[in-house]
């Protein structure tokens, strides 16, 4: 079997399940260039004399070996390396969010549809088995209609531990705050199972837990598609933080998805339960949750690339998911 070759651009902490799911996937695809800004900053053991990091993103993107590029680097510099990398013909896999505002974003997507490759963004909370499960049950009915549906997110990122780092926590660098760059991952999920009609309201601030310039506490009231109520509770103020999780209350059951745990009681006694890979991510220690989920979405994007198909998580289903996001921004500001 002919394996692809992979680029990977960043090596920061998001580098860390990308690396561990391309070792993984060695038999299908060959990690050909690490690049960073400074490769005596990489962490001790992160590729394990797998491959040398470099700063040489140009012979990189020249190498005709390299089929597939995936972009693991700050949310600002998105456009410009993706741009390249889809510019140099390489099918381009980014990580969450496509980027640091709305207009940047559908730049981005505009230029990756006009290209006629392969583009995907890494939201993989959509590739847990759970949620997939629970996909499947509201597809074929089996809850009955959706009446109403609840995502909590009550995370924790300390101001010493996290936002005290260059950058995080500025809308240069991230665009936006707990809703952009942390809880996106289950507000991808959310409107991508239910729909979102319209943010009917919104409350949006920054706690006196941080000081930073974007949101760490996030409330919204929404219409989901098909007319229910819907309500998000997002924050990384919640010490020490727990893992997020969604309820959707339908005719016939009642399903909680936490943590990547799913929990389906049906009114009649039965249950259905399927349980979560680890832990989320939720607290201090970011990097604290299986990669089995960006193993799943690395392959599934591999697999579209040699089938010529679109990845499960497409450009315009992220930017579904910004628009969103800057919605609830926006009814914000309406209540000040």
């Amino acid at each position: 079997m002919t394996k692809l070759g992979v680029a990977l651009i960043g090596l920061g902490p998001g580098s860390q399940p990308h690396v561990a799911s391309l070792k993984d996937l060695r038999d299908e695809l060959d990690l050909r260039w690490a690049i960073c800004r400074d490769p005596a900053r990489v962490p001790p053991g992160l590729l394990d004399n797998w491959v040398t990091a470099t700063t040489d993103i140009d012979r990189a993107l020249s190498d005709p070996q390299v089929d597939i590029v995936i972009v693991a680097t700050p949310a600002a510099t998105h456009l410009d390396i993706a741009s390249r990398s889809l510019a140099a013909g390489k099918h381009t896999l980014v990580e969450k969010p496509l980027e640091v505002s709305l207009a940047r974003a559908e730049q981005l997507v505009q230029l990756a549809q006009s290209s006629g490759l392969r583009f995907g963004v890494v939201l993989q909370h959509r590739l847990r088995p759970g949620a997939q499960r629970l996909r499947e049950l509201l597809t074929i009915g089996d809850l009955g209609e959706v009446q109403a549906a609840t995502l909590t997110v009550p995370w924790w990122r300390s101001q010493a531990g996290y936002y005290d780092a260059a950058g995080r926590g500025t809308r240069a660098r991230d665009g936006g705050g707990v809703l952009l760059t942390q809880a996106i991952h289950a507000i991808d999920l959310f409107r991508s199972l239910l729909g979102v009609r319209q943010v009917l309201a919104a409350r949006a601030i920054t706690t006196d837990i941080h000081a930073i310039e974007t949101e760490d506490y996030v409330t919204a009231l929404l219409d989901l598609d098909n007319g229910a109520p819907g309500s998000i509770i997002a924050t990384t103020a919640s010490y020490p933080g727990r893992a997020e999780s969604l309820e959707i209350i339908c005719l016939q059951a009642t399903a909680r998805l936490e943590g990547g745990r799913l929990d389906v009681n049906f009114h009649d006694g039965r249950h259905i339960g399927v349980e979560a890979e680890g832990k989320s991510g939720s607290g201090d220690s970011i990097m604290d949750f299986s990669p089995a989920a960006h193993k799943d979405l690395i392959q599934d994007f591999a697999q579209a690339v040699k089938e010529g198909r679109p990845p499960l998580v497409t450009g315009g289903e992220a930017l579904e998911t910004h628009r969103l996001i800057e919605s609830i921004i926006e009814a914000s500001k309406q209540m000040k």
